[in-house]
């Protein structure tokens, strides 16, 4: 039929734009995305099964075989995108239709110097003598300089690691091939970030190169490329593309010299440019420790262990973060790899009281403080060109510098510094769940991924919550940015005890002296302390839990409480918070004239309040349990509350028990539902008898049969009764709130059959959970299942404490 085309060439069918890049098909990859760009023009392969590529051009298939035909080189151009940097450049076609090619590396960049001796800019190894070396992007010629280097100084067998998540491309120049990065024209000095699901850099370039070689063949076997966006006077350059070996990928670059050294290896492992990695692409580094028997603590492993190359853009940021891990794998590796006396500290140390998550980290772990320094130490000995300890620290102070002007602007003023001062300090705090993941799992050889055995941590997972700014905390910013507010306008008195008690939502749980209550004043709590101990009730020692997470006033007779939209506090924090706020909101108004006001006459905190019924009730002990609201409580929460359960009961087993909350219902009502089952375990649990058939809708759920619950009973030993027994106690701590409306498993059904839809959502995220950082429960049925089932773990471990 005329056409020059090939039978034998390889056939694309006629899909949708950048296929080849979501699917698993290097084949498809390798076609230019300019061949799929004719599925939207209106040309007569509207109705093609398929285009054929050709030398001389594509050729076009229809659907009912009868007709063929060529798209030649006019068409071809009129599909492509131009464009140019400046009036003063030429036009030219640009890379992904939007990207021009700009030289990756500038001279500027080789801080040390390195680029001629060593064949990368910044080459450098860790101090205290570990084979742990960095740099930037090299050429294809300084990388094999690089490995002539390592060969030398008598590393028999490395792994090479190119850290970049953005496509690079490497053109020919001469002998060499000089790497180009594409950039958009909005930011000509950064990177691509963010390619989207399931782009890899490694396929987009194999796409961009197919691109390249198009647009030469377009011009002359030329294409555009620019060595310096600042000053635009002599660019662009022209590059000579006569083939697709004129261009190289990263891949190529860095695996064509390793052909013939077989104990070097290379592997990307794209780290982000800001902040720590994710889960997943610490499990890659893993997996190549894994594959690696020399640096694991097998019998029969012998020889040294590799050496690290890391490598980036400039050789600083991420290159500093891989020389990191690959460190503290060293030190895992052998004790003597680094030495505390062969790496000085470039840095004074951090206050580490200032970072809260460092402290929680502290608490939870109880070798937590050997690990941190042994971060601390691998960070000294990566710091000749980027402290990362530092880089915190100097955040740390610039949003300090900001926060006063931000008040004043709005928060938005100060959103990228405080931005900068999370990704640093996310990346430093990973980094010790790393070493402390190390510590576990090195021994192991790595039985679990990273990942897996961060879900076996769920107390770590919580932690990056914490993540939070050094800046002091100042009650007059805390009130300007949160929101102090008076507790009776939002305690809606459900249970009509405000007339007889002076407190909202009072009640007891029957047979057994368990009081729960909304939040009380200093007049409430004497009442209820004098209903306790009256001579009917006869209650000699009284433990009052307050549940609040938030900070807590009572001024002028009521309780204001700040809510504030930080990191959950420690207890003592919290009551330090509330002193301080006290002596803030103590200290008079300043006025122009006339005498200075105070905000309130009368300010007291929860432990003045509590302290001054002391007299009148000698036996109260007061605990300040925060737990946080429409959520699980923490495990630490259900520690602490058995902590003070246990204490009271075997000092006096007739102690009495109040809980309250803002509301006295969510917190409260789960804190009851834990003293109950507490009591029952050292008292004898109640006869629970069959469960009665409930003919109603979703009438499964409305006894508590929820998918996440029936496999936590599967899990457990003797399941179904541990569950029967936690429903009882939830249906006799609700026996006397029927007014409230509050009923757990009501609740959650209650929300589901409100929004199914959000339900199905919500339930696929929770499937997923253990691997997203930091996810919150966004809707409310979630949270009540997750309030749900934990107790179901808790009753089990009873017998064991």
């Amino acid at each position: 039929m005329g056409t020059t085309a090939s039978t034998a060439q390889q056939t694309v069918s006629a899909s949708t734009p950048f296929e080849g890049l979501q699917d698993g098909s290097t084949m498809d990859g390798r076609h230019s995305l300019s061949v799929h760009s004719f599925q939207t023009a209106s040309l007569p392969n509207s109705k093609a099964k398929s285009i054929i590529p050709n030398k001389v051009a594509p050729v076009v298939i229809t659907y009912n075989c009868k007709e063929e035909f060529q798209i030649h080189d006019e068409l071809l151009k009129a599909h492509y995108t131009l464009g140019r940097l400046s009036d003063s450049t030429p036009e030219h076609y640009l890379v992904q239709g939007r990207y021009f090619l700009v030289r990756d590396v500038a001279e500027k960049t080789d801080v040390l110097g390195t680029q001629q001796s060593c064949g990368a800019p910044n080459f450098r190894q860790v101090r205290g003598g570990a084979p742990v070396f960095g740099m930037g992007q090299p050429s294809l010629l300084g990388f094999r300089r690089v490995l002539q280097k390592l060969q030398k100084d008598g590393h028999r067998a490395c792994i090479i690691f190119c850290v970049r998540e953005e496509p690079v491309l490497f053109l020919r120049a001469e002998e060499d091939f000089v790497p180009y990065t594409p950039r958009d024209k909005q930011s000509l000095h950064e990177n691509l970030q963010g390619l989207g699901p399931g782009v890899q850099a490694e396929r987009l370039e194999l796409a961009m190169r197919k691109e390249i070689h198009d647009f030469a063949q377009l011009s002359e076997n030329t294409y555009y490329v620019y060595h310096d966006t600042n000053d635009l006077r002599g660019e662009p350059h022209t590059v000579a593309v006569r083939g697709e070996d004129d261009v190289h990928v990263t891949e190529e670059v860095y695996k064509r010299p390793l052909f013939l050294w077989p104990t070097y290896r290379y592997h990307r492992l794209p780290l982000p440019e800001q902040g720590a990695p994710l889960e997943a692409q610490f499990d890659a580094f893993v997996s190549v420790l894994r594959e690696t028997p020399s640096l694991l603590l097998l019998r029969d492993a012998h020889g040294p262990p590799p050496a690290f190359l890391f490598s980036c853009q400039t050789g600083v940021g991420r290159t500093n973060l891989g020389m990191v891990l690959g460190t503290l794998v060293l030190f895992h590796h052998s004790s003597t790899a680094l030495r505390p006396e062969s790496v000085p500290t470039k840095t004074k140390a951090l206050a580490m009281e200032q970072l809260q998550v460092v402290q929680s980290f502290l608490h939870l772990v109880p070798q937590g403080r050997r690990m941190v320094e042994e971060v601390d130490r691998a960070i000294a000995a990566c710091a000749e060109l980027h402290d990362l300890k530092e880089v915190v620290l100097e955040n740390q102070k610039e949003l300090e510098g900001v926060r006063l002007e931000s008040l004043a602007q709005g928060s938005g003023s100060q959103h990228g510094v405080r931005q900068r001062a999370l990704w640093s300090l996310e990346r430093y705090f990973y980094l010790i769940l790393f070493n402390y993941y190390l510590h576990e799992q090195y021994p192991l050889a790595f039985a679990l991924s990273f990942s897996r055995w961060l879900c076996a941590h769920p107390e770590l997972y919580r932690l990056p919550m914490t993540l939070s700014s050094v800046e002091p905390v100042a009650p007059g910013d805390l009130i300007a940015t949160g929101s102090l507010g008076v507790d009776d306008l939002i305690s809606p008195d459900a249970l009509s005890t405000v007339r007889e008690m002076d407190v909202a939502n009072f009640r007891r749980v029957p047979r057994m002296p368990i009081y729960g209550t909304a939040q009380p004043s200093a007049k409430a709590l004497g009442s209820i302390l004098a209903y306790l101990t009256d001579t009917r009730r006869k209650l000699r020692q009284v433990v009052w839990v307050s549940l609040r997470e938030e900070a807590v006033l009572e001024c002028d007779g009521h309780t204001h409480s700040l809510q504030w939209p930080g990191p959950p506090m420690a207890p003592h924090q919290l009551e330090n918070l509330e002193t301080q706020l006290k002596a803030h909101l103590s200290t008079p108004l300043p006025g122009a004239e006339g005498p200075r006001t105070r905000r309130f006459q009368t300010c007291l905190t929860m432990q003045e309040v509590f302290s001054q019924q002391r007299g009148a009730c000698p036996g109260l002990t007061y605990h300040r349990i925060p737990v946080p609201d429409f959520c699980a409580p923490r495990e630490e929460d259900f520690d602490r509350l058995l902590e003070a359960l246990q204490a009271a009961l075997a000092k006096d087993p007739g102690t009495g028990f109040v809980f309250s909350c803002l509301s006295g219902q969510g917190r409260t009502t789960t804190a009851m539902v834990v003293a109950v089952l507490v009591f029952w375990h050292i008292q004898g649990f109640p006869e629970v008898g069959e469960e009665e058939l409930v003919s109603v809708p979703d009438a499964k759920f409305t006894k508590g049969e929820f998918e996440v619950v029936m496999k936590v009973v599967q899990l457990l030993p003797d399941g179904h009764r541990v569950k029967k027994e936690v429903d009882a106690a939830l249906d006799t701590v609700s026996e006397t709130m029927t007014p409230m409306h509050y009923h757990l498993r009501e609740i959650i059904i209650c929300t589901f059959r409100q929004a199914p839809g959000l339900w199905m959502e919500t339930g696929q995220l929770r499937k997923g959970w253990c691997g997203l950082r930091g996810m919150k429960e966004s809707s409310l049925e979630t949270r009540g299942v997750v309030l749900y089932w934990p107790q179901l773990v808790f009753r089990r471990e009873q017998p064991d404490r």
